[in-house]
Order: structure tokens, then C-alpha cells, then sequence
């Protein structure tokens, strides 16, 4: 099939891109290469060295013998493109991750802020109109987050995939409905995924857009089989304070001696998926779209949980690195339990990948191999939820004096 990868320069984007072309489809990445651009304003890079996406498209027909498009276009600003660009390609799905990804910098600043509902709201929207307006009938899968449903269920009780069943009362009796689980963002990033899930509710019963929403857990890990194959290729590693996944960001820190950094208590319970299994997800819901008429389809793209804490003794464990606690910059309880369904990716096949130390190395490798590019100022949150929480100096000053550059085995292999 062909299939339009929507912010196909991104962490999920890209490797997304790969696999679907490795898998024989025929792929076109549409990106306006705005993750490029944050890096530039915070002045922070990927710990792997990206290269431009023209080369990185080449070196895959050198390696791979398979061509992806480009179009390089704003879906949030550009919508008559965007509109002219479906017919013109012809998609069977599409796969949108053209959205600002990261809780933390949607929190930076107002500016930050308005930013993130600018384009994720407006892209989400102009591609649900253009789909309509055009007349493309294309699948959509759509990667949301495990965010939507906030760390407020209750713990023994498990969170069903995108719909809870619920008893009305009424004078003739209990009637029993399913809705959409009911939203708790924790940030304005989870917020605007929250308002995807009502577009995607209201173009699929009154325009029959077929759409898939996949709630999804934090990805860790670097490389898939595709990205491993060039260091062109390579993924991002992002471990800053507002990109750096929790897992990512703490191998990253047990690589150079730096302690390793917890929030609060860590007592906070996160979903987790590796972004190998994350790009078999997104290629189990292209061929398993729902059909025209049918409410959005929703899996739990996730494949386990831990609590933070857990997370940094084991890491530490593994590197001999030490674990700092510091003030929790999310507006969060301290302690959550986070039980989750993810039956009907198991049931269509998907074989989870499990956090182990086989597959840590394959982190610590990264990072070990690339730490000679990390900027420590890079490292500490510096977005806070509300006025009056900490500061990033508030924060540096509480933290331990680093290990020495020497320690853990990452160092010691250099």
C-alpha cells in the first residue's frame, strides 16, 4: 500500500518510515522538519548525530533499494496544500505524528504553550477537513498517548483500550453505554490529544473517516533493524529536560557519571513500549483499519509498566551510577498505580519486547558510544507545570556532586 508517514523526520516518524518501506510498501515521509527547529531554539541536539533529510533519504535507496518521497509541508499552516497533495498521491493510510510530542516543553513558556495548540489542534483538523473535502478515503492511524487518560484510575481496576462501558440510571432501570474513557490531561501536549480524540469521534460517525488512535506509552530504546543498518540512518536519542524520555535520559546520564535524575519520589507508574515493537504497532493498525461508518478504532500501544524509581535502581544497578531525587516539576501525586488493557495488539500477534539488560546495552551502547556530544546544562528539566514550582537553578543546586567520569561499565569500555 502507499502510505504518507505525517512528521516522518521525528523519532517516531522516521524509523516508522523505514519499516514500512522495508516491509515492501510504498512510502512517502510529509514533515515541515520543525523538531529540527526546536533543537535550534534550545540549543540542544540529538545525542545521535542526524543527519539532513535529503541524505538520510538517500542513504536508504543506497542500502535499502527502495525510494521514499518527501514533501516538505506545514499541515497546521498549509492547509490547500495539504488538501491538493492527497488526490495528487493517492494514499491507502496515513499515519499522522505531526504533532509537538513533548509534556515538558508544552509547558516551557506561554509561548511553548500556544505553539502546541496551535499546530497540534490545527494539523489534527486541517487533515481530518482535507481527507473529506478531497474525497480520499485513506486509513488513519493516529499516535496518541497513554497521557489521555491521566494517573488517576484505579489501581487494581485495569484501563480499558479508548472506551468504558458505564451504567445510566434512569426510571425503567440501569442503561448501559460506552463512551469515550473519560480525559484527565496532565499537560497542555496530553490536552491536545485529548481534543483529537472528539475530531476523530465526531469525522468518523458524520463523515465516515476511518481512523485508528493508538494510546501510547513512553518509547525507549534507539535503533530498529532499519535505522541500524547506516549511522546515517540512526534515530534520535533525545535526553534533554523537555524531549529525554525518562529511560533514554537516564542511560544517557549513567554514560557520563551523572547522576541519575528522579522527580519527586518516583513513585509515579509509567507505560512503556520499545520503538521496535512502537513501529509493529503502527504496521498491525494499517492492516487492521476499521471500516467506513465504524467508531474510531483504539489500542493501548503499550507493553509494560514501571515506576520511575525502579527505572533509576535498575539502571544504577547496571552502571554503578547514583540516583539524585529532586522537586518533581509536574504538576503529579507522588505515588500512582497504572494498570493497563493492550489485548488486541497481543491478540493481532505483537511479540513485546521486555525492558532487560539485553536490551538495555543496546541503549548504553548509544549512549556510551555518543557521549562525547552530550551538553550536561541540557540535562535538568527546566519546564515547570504552574507559577511558583521551582526553578531549573532551584533544582541544579539540590543536585549531588556527579560521579566521576570514570564510573560504571559505560565509561570503562571507552
Amino acid at each position: 500500500m502507499h502510505v504518507l508517514i505525517l512528521g516522518g523526520d521525528g523519532f517516531c516518524g522516521w524509523p516508522t518510515a523505514l519499516h514500512l518501506s522495508d516491509r515492501g510498501h510504498e512510502v512517502t515521509v510529509v514533515d515541515n522538519l520543525s523538531r529540527r527547529a526546536i533543537d535550534l531554539e534550545l540549543e540542544v541536539e540529538s545525542l545521535t548525530p542526524i543527519r539532513p533529510i535529503g541524505e538520510r533519504l538517500r542513504v536508504w535507496q543506497q542500502v535499502s533499494g527502495r525510494e521514499i518521497g518527501f514533501v516538505r509541508l506545514d499541515l497546521a499552516a498549509e492547509p490547500e496544500r495539504l488538501t491538493a497533495l492527497l488526490p495528487a498521491l493517492r494514499p491507502d493510510a496515513i499515519v499522522h505524528f505531526a504533532e509537538q510530542r513533548a509534556a515538558p516543553y508544552s509547558m516551557r513558556s506561554t509561548t511553548s504553550k500556544r505553539y502546541t495548540i496551535d499546530n497540534n489542534v490545527r494539523a489534527t483538523h486541517n487533515l481530518l477537513s482535507a481527507l473529506v473535502q478531497s474525497g480520499t478515503d485513506a486509513a488513519l492511524v493516529h499516535l496518541g498517548t497513554m497521557g489521555v487518560y491521566g494517573y488517576g484510575w484505579s489501581g487494581s481496576a485495569p484501563i480499558p483500550e479508548g472506551y468504558l462501558t458505564v451504567k445510566v440510571p434512569t426510571p425503567d432501570g440501569d442503561v448501559e453505554r460506552e463512551i469515550l474513557h473519560p480525559a484527565s490531561p496532565g499537560s497542555v501536549y496530553h490536552l491536545t490529544k485529548t481534543l483529537d480524540q472528539l475530531m476523530f469521534a465526531f469525522y468518523a460517525a458524520n463523515d465516515r473517516v476511518r481512523i485508528t488512535d493508538l494510546h501510547q506509552g513512553i518509547v525507549w530504546g534507539t535503533q530498529t533493524p532499519q535505522t541500524a543498518r547506516d549511522e546515517r540512518l540512526v534515530n534520535r536519542f533525545d535526553y534533554d529536560g523537555d524531549y529525554g524520555t525518562v529511560l533514554n535520559r537516564f542511560l544517557m546520564q549513567a554514560a557520563i557519571g551523572h547522576p541519575l535524575t528522579v522527580h519527586g519520589s518516583g513513585g509515579q507508574t509509567r507505560a512503556f513500549i520499545h520503538v521496535r515493537d512502537m513501529v509493529r504497532c503502527i504496521e498491525i493498525a494499517l492492516e487492521n483499519p476499521p471500516a467506513a461508518g465504524d467508531r474510531p478504532k483504539v489500542f493501548n500501544q503499550v507493553t509494560e509498566s514501571h515506576r520511575v524509581r525502579d527505572l533509576a535502581k535498575l539502571v544504577g544497578s547496571l552502571t554503578g551510577a547514583p540516583v539524585a531525587h529532586l522537586p518533581n516539576p509536574r504538576q503529579e501525586a507522588d505515588e500512582n498505580e497504572l494498570n493497563v488493557r493492550n489485548d488486541q495488539f497481543l491478540a493481532l500477534g505483537l511479540e513485546p519486547t521486555t525492558l532487560n539488560e539485553g536490551l538495555l546495552e543496546e541503549c548504553r551502547e548509544i549512549a556510551g558510544r555518543y557521549r562525547h556530544r552530550v551538553d550536561p546544562t541540557k540535562i535538568i528539566a527546566r519546564s515547570v507545570w504552574r507559577a511558583g514550582m521551582e526553578t531549573a537553578e532551584d533544582l541544579l543546586t539540590e543536585l549531588p556532586e556527579r560521579a566521576p567520569s570514570s564510573a560504571g561499565p559505560a565509561s570503562e569500555r571507552r
